[in-house]
C-alpha cells in the first residue's frame, strides 16, 4: 500500500540555461519564443560532426571566486550559482534551521566530463607530471552537492543520484523521501550537467542521438515534430529549497509552488532505447497520481520529456495515454526543450521551475520547432502559441516527466 507523501513548499529556486541566467529571465525568455540554441563557432569544434549546442553565458562563470573558477568543473559551477540563488530567495523560512537538518540532493548524468576530457589530453600530450592533482574531485559526480555543502556549511547529508537524464527529477523525489522520514527539515534538491566539449558531443554523435541540423540551430530541438532528428546537448543547472508547509515561516513570502508526490518505475529493458510500448513510464505516471491523491481530470497540463529523438518522443507519447487516457484529447502537452536544448541530469530541475511557473501565472507556454507534429504524437501539443489556462480560485496541478538512458522513468505532480 502507497503512503501518502507530505506535501513540500517549494521556499526558493535557481536556474542557469542557454536561456536565462535566473528564473526570472528564463521564463521571460520562454514566453518569447527565443531559442538558447547555437553554433558552436569555438575552435575545438570545427572538425566535430555536431557544431550545435545550448550554453550558458561565460560571463556567468566567472562571477565566481577565482579560486573555484580554477578547483571547480563547471558542472559544479554551474550548480553551485544556482544553489546560492535559491539559498537567498528561501532564506526568509531559513531562519533558526539547524544546519545539521539540512540536506543537500544535486543529481547529474555524467559529472566533471570537461575535467576528464581536458585532463587526458594533458597527460596524451604533456605527460602524467602535468596532470591537475585536483582531477579526481573535480570530475567526481558527488562533486556539485558536496561544494554546495560546503559552501553554505550544510551538514544534513549530500547526496547524487545519478540516473542520466532523470537525475535532476530524481533529486526532488530523493528530497521527498528524506524530509517525509524525518531525515531532514529542509532539502536544496536539483540537477546539473555541463557536457558540451569535444568528449560529449562527440560521444552522444556517434550513438546517433544528436540533432544535425549545424545550419539552423534554431530549428534543431523538434520535440514531437515530424521531422525531428536528435536532441541538442545543453549545459544548466537547477536546484529547489524545500520544506513541509506546517515549517514556514509566518510573515514570510508564500511558497513558490509546492511539489506533491512522486513516482518513479524501471523500464528493465535496454541500456538507451526505451521500452517503446510505454508500459513501465505510464506506471510511474500512475503512481505519482496515486500517491498524490488526485485523479488525470485534476491536471491542468502536462510537461513532457520530449527531448527530440524519433523513438523517445513516441514512447513517450504512448505512456502518456496509457497512463491518463482519453484525458489527454484535450489536455495541453508543453515540451520546453525546444528552446534550450536537453540539459541531460539538470533538466528534470530546470523544467520542474518553468512548470511552476507555468502553474503560478496559468500559462502554458507553446512548443517551439514542434510544428508539423508527428501525426503518431497523438497528444495535444501547445504549438502555436502561448496557452492561457482558465481562472479558478483553487490549487492548479501539472504532471512532469523526466526518463533517463537505462529505463529510469520519474513523473512528478507540481501544485501552485
Amino acid at each position: 500500500m502507497r503512503k501518502p507523501p507530505e506535501r513540500l513548499a517549494v521556499t526558493g529556486w535557481g536556474s542557469i540555461n542557454p536561456l536565462g541566467n535566473d528564473p526570472e529571465s528564463t521564463w521571460q525568455a520562454i514566453l518569447s519564443g527565443r531559442s538558447g540554441v547555437r553554433a558552436l563557432a569555438d575552435e575545438w569544434a570545427k572538425d566535430l560532426p555536431i557544431r550545435l549546442a545550448g550554453c550558458v553565458q561565460q560571463d556567468l562563470i566567472e562571477t565566481l571566486e577565482p579560486l573555484l573558477q580554477r578547483r571547480l568543473d563547471r558542472c559544479s559551477q554551474l550548480a553551485l550559482l544556482a544553489a546560492r540563488q535559491a539559498w537567498a530567495q528561501a532564506s526568509p523560512h531559513l531562519s533558526g534551521v539547524d544546519p545539521a537538518r539540512i540536506a543537500v540532493v544535486i543529481g547529474t548524468g555524467i559529472g566533471g566530463l570537461a575535467t576528464l576530457e581536458r585532463q587526458h589530453t594533458i597527460l596524451l600530450n604533456a605527460g602524467p607530471t602535468r596532470v591537475n592533482p585536483l582531477t579526481v574531485p573535480m570530475l567526481i559526480p558527488n562533486a556539485a552537492a558536496s561544494h554546495i555543502a560546503i559552501d553554505l556549511g550544510l551538514h544534513g547529508g549530500a547526496h547524487t543520484p545519478v540516473s542520466a537524464c532523470a537525475s535532476g527529477a530524481e533529486a526532488l523525489l530523493l528530497a521527498q523521501l528524506l524530509i517525509n522520514d524525518n531525515r531532514a527539515d529542509v532539502v536544496l534538491a536539483g540537477g546539473t550537467e555541463a557536457p558540451v566539449n569535444r568528449l560529449g558531443l562527440v560521444g552522444f554523435a556517434a550513438m546517433r542521438a544528436l540533432s544535425s541540423r549545424n545550419e539552423e540551430p534554431e530549428q534543431a530541438s523538434r520535440p514531437y515534430g515530424k521531422d525531428r532528428d536528435g536532441f541538442v546537448l545543453s549545459e544548466g543547472a537547477g536546484v529547489l529549497v524545500l520544506q513541509r508547509e506546517r515549517d514556514l515561516a509566518s510573515g514570510a513570502p508564500a511558497p513558490l509552488g509546492i511539489l506533491q508526490a512522486c513516482g518513479c518505475s524501471s523500464d528493465g529493458h535496454h541500456i538507451v532505447a526505451p521500452e517503446p510500448e510505454g508500459l513501465q513510464a505510464s506506471q510511474a505516471i500512475a503512481d505519482a497520481l496515486q500517491r498524490a491523491d488526485l485523479t488525470v481530470a485534476d491536471l491542468s497540463f502536462v510537461q513532457a520529456h520530449a527531448t527530440g529523438t524519433p523513438v523517445g518522443d513516441l514512447a513517450e507519447s504512448r505512456a502518456l495515454r496509457r497512463g491518463l487516457g482519453n484525458a489527454l484529447d484535450h489536455m495541453p502537452v508543453t515540451a520546453p526543450k525546444g528552446q534550450f536544448g536537453h540539459l541531460l541530469g539538470a533538466a528534470g530541475a530546470v523544467e520542474t521551475i518553468l512548470a511552476l511557473q507555468a502553474l503560478r501565472q496559468g500559462i502554458v507556454p507553446r512548443s517551439l520547432n514542434s510544428n508539423p507534429l508527428d501525426p503518431a504524437i497523438n497528444l495535444a501539443v501547445v504549438q502555436q502559441e502561448s496557452l492561457a489556462l482558465p481562472s479558478r480560485n483553487s490549487e492548479r496541478y501539472a504532471l512532469k516527466n523526466a526518463f533517463g538512458f537505462g529505463g529510469h522513468n520519474i513523473s512528478l505532480i507540481l501544485a501552485a
